[in-house]
């Protein structure tokens, strides 16, 4: 078990006790969050509360974590696109399809399975069912990550993440066309109030940012890039379903009636770049768009000749 305790502060009075933690605890998911104070391992002044409850100046605020839930992972050898690796990081092209790291149910095809095969020195650092696993993307998206070999690495790329200085560009072909040149979207984002395993743009949930740029426009399409600022889940999806551009392919949020048979959103994380946690070198890598992906691309060229 783990004991965390907070006195709330003057500048973060009258806010949600879940999104309150979610700041204090950032290496954890707000749904993680909402999951402790549902189960009674939150106390605001050893009390109970909801997790809309609004912290007040002064509060004592006491967390119990439990021990993560050891899951049995079997290493797999499931053949990776390695672009770079070292002693403390390594880099992976993940494809769509795969699932980044076991979760119940899940326990096998992972990343995670395939890393425990390729190597034995990974981070501990977000327990034992996710080692080294710094940030993720979701199953049906492609493209390129970082996974720590070990705690140092780890903290250092976790910071870079926190302060928003790694470089994440991702390429999304989204429904309609888009006039703009480019645009920003800063809409928070947090658990959907009625279909809670979505995520969509709400009041009171965690700050999202993001950058984009059109590439290309085809006759009712058109393929952006996309520059995070945050990394919420499911964060492009929501924020572009949300000015009425969903991403073409995409199950959750985009339109019920596809004209592709698709895996998946056509989303790619194109783009990563990060200051090296030890040389302090900073080092950039790019994921070409696979051919799934580029066959519907040229599709709509096609038809704009």
């Amino acid at each position: 078990m783990e004991y965390k305790e907070f006195i709330v502060e003057n500048d973060l009075n009258e806010i949600r006790l879940d999104v309150y933690l979610s700041g204090k605890l950032q290496d954890k998911s707000r749904s993680f969050i909402q999951g402790l104070i549902e189960e009674g391992k939150v106390l605001v002044n050893n009390l109970s509360k909801k997790s809309n409850y609004k912290v007040k100046v002064n509060d004592k605020v006491k967390v119990v974590i439990p021990e993560p839930v050891s899951l049995d992972i079997e290493p797999e050898n499931i053949p990776l696109d390695i672009m770079y690796e070292d002693s403390d990081v390594i880099v992976i092209n993940k494809p769509q399809g795969m699932v980044v790291h076991p979760a119940p149910g899940i326990n096998k095809g992972t990343l995670v399975n395939a890393l425990m095969n390729h190597c034995t020195d990974l981070s501990g650092i977000n327990g034992v069912t996710r080692p080294g696993i710094v940030h993720r993307i979701d199953k049906d998206t492609s493209g390129v990550l970082v996974v720590a070999k070990n705690d140092y690495a780890h903290n250092k790329l976790s910071q870079q993440l926190k302060d928003h200085s790694m470089r994440r560009i991702y390429i999304a072909l989204v429904e309609g066309v888009i006039k703009r040149e480019e645009g920003t979207i800063d809409a928070p984002l947090g658990r959907h109030p009625i279909e809670r395993i979505k995520i969509a743009v709400v009041k009171d949930g965690r700050r999202a940012v993001t950058h984009y740029k059109v590439i290309e426009r085809y006759k009712n399409n058109t393929l952006i890039e996309c520059r995070l600022e945050t990394g919420r889940t499911h964060q492009i999806r929501v924020h572009m379903s949300h000015i009425g551009h969903p991403l073409v392919g995409d199950p959750v949020y985009g339109y019920k009636k596809q004209r592709f048979n698709l895996n998946g959103q056509m989303l790619h994380a194109r783009v990563l770049g990060f200051i090296h946690p030890t040389t302090g070198e900073y080092l950039e890598f790019t994921a070409e768009i696979p051919n799934y992906f580029e066959k519907v691309l040229n599709i709509f060229r096609n038809e704009l000749k």
